[in-house]
């Protein structure tokens, strides 16, 4: 998007903000109709890797798996082919958002161990043509909010001194700022795992991915009137985002904890490593996927009415029962994804409450 850096502490930053809230307004709606939307992650977690290998700016990704997640909604389209629609959307993507230096050149992007893995490669006309279409479907309007583009404007105000950590004053105010970032961009990137997030407004994603930061941090109060005025948003309107955000951290935190207790698996005996090799005879260098289950949410939750400023009686549950993230798509260039998203393994219902007293805290964070 056509805006100066750090455009969120210049003097028209207010004004920037409200032009970008009231976009967000127009964007087009997300229905989830999608035959293939059961390898959405896989393609979404694609466009990601890609995106870190070309260090490309946050609001580019979040832009390039927008303009993916809206391709799908519209068309029925073969998996080969999404692969061609995912780098698409990422080089449109990088074209609107970066500098003409920073974008991916098609040599580069056939270069990478990904795509040689996936056995494709890229030609000019081709590329061009996927562009051409992607432009013509948004009617050549890439100008679309996400997440990404409201955070920083967010974040210049999310840490005061006045804030508390554990109840005490913070020593360092500048580390705290540091770790909200850290916190914030990870809340982002869980947001684009799961297409359930579009169901809100990026702003408010963004202010949720806020709002769950200073939660992880333990800093309070946890969502004070500074950050209501900044962002337009009460404690009550995040709550179910937030909740979203926080079962995924604590997927991660959970998973974390019970990789480091498991023993270390026994070296096999006289037994080389497994490497892949292609046609080529060159080893995969494939990037490392996320490996976070795919949470699916119910859309209706039953919520007490939550104050910042007192603790919350209630708990607010949520059912999500995991769905099988597919490690990989199975490669077909004739034949188009007819089949519907397999239904979801129910699991056991788990509980959570946020609450002022969050359970899993940051761990290395000290006043």
């Amino acid at each position: 998007m056509e805006l100066e850096d750090q455009w969120w502490k210049g003097q028209l930053a207010a004004d920037i903000y409200q032009a970008l809230r009231y976009k967000e307004l127009k964007l087009p709606a997300f229905k989830g109709q999608s035959p293939q939307l059961s390898l959405r992650r896989y393609f979404a977690d694609l466009i990601a890797i890609v995106s870190n290998r070309f260090k490309l700016c946050p609001t580019a990704r979040h832009l390039a798996v927008y303009l993916l997640d809206l391709f799908m909604d519209r068309y029925d389209v073969t998996v080969q082919q999404l692969h061609m629609v995912s780098l698409s959307c990422l080089l449109l993507a990088s074209k609107f958002e970066e500098r003409e230096d920073r974008v991916p050149k098609l040599d580069s992007l056939n270069t990478l161990g990904c795509m040689t893995s996936m056995n494709l490669v890229l030609t000019r006309q081709s590329l061009l043509h996927m562009e051409l279409l992607l432009l013509e479907t948004f009617q050549w309007n890439l100008y679309l909010p996400t997440a990404a583009h409201f955070i920083d404007y967010y974040l210049s105000v999310c840490v005061h001194e006045a804030d508390l950590h554990d109840g005490w004053p913070m020593t360092c105010i500048e580390k705290t700022r540091l770790y909200m970032a850290k916190y914030a961009d990870y809340f982002l990137e869980v947001s684009l795992q799961d297409h359930v997030f579009l169901c809100f407004v990026p702003s408010l994603v963004a202010a949720a991915c806020v709002a769950s930061s200073r939660l992880v941090l333990h800093l309070s109060p946890t969502w004070p009137q500074r950050l209501q005025r900044h962002t337009g948003y009460s404690w009550d309107n995040l709550v179910p985002c937030a909740e979203k955000l926080l079962i995924a951290h604590d997927s991660d935190v959970n998973e974390a904890n019970k990789q480091k207790t498991q023993p270390p698996a026994p070296a096999p005996q006289q037994q080389q490593p497994q490497t892949a090799f292609h046609s080529s005879g060159q080893t995969s260098s494939v990037g490392p996927y996320l490996h976070r289950p795919n949470l699916q949410y119910a859309q209706a939750v039953s919520q007490p009415a939550l104050a910042p400023s007192a603790h919350r009686p209630g708990t607010a549950y949520i059912n999500h029962p995991p769905s099988s993230t597919a490690s990989g798509p199975q490669h077909s260039s004739t034949q188009p994804v007819t089949a519907a998203i397999e239904p979801k393994t129910n699991a056991a219902n788990r509980a959570y409450q946020v609450s002022m007293h969050y359970s899993c805290p940051a761990p290395c964070f000290e006043r």
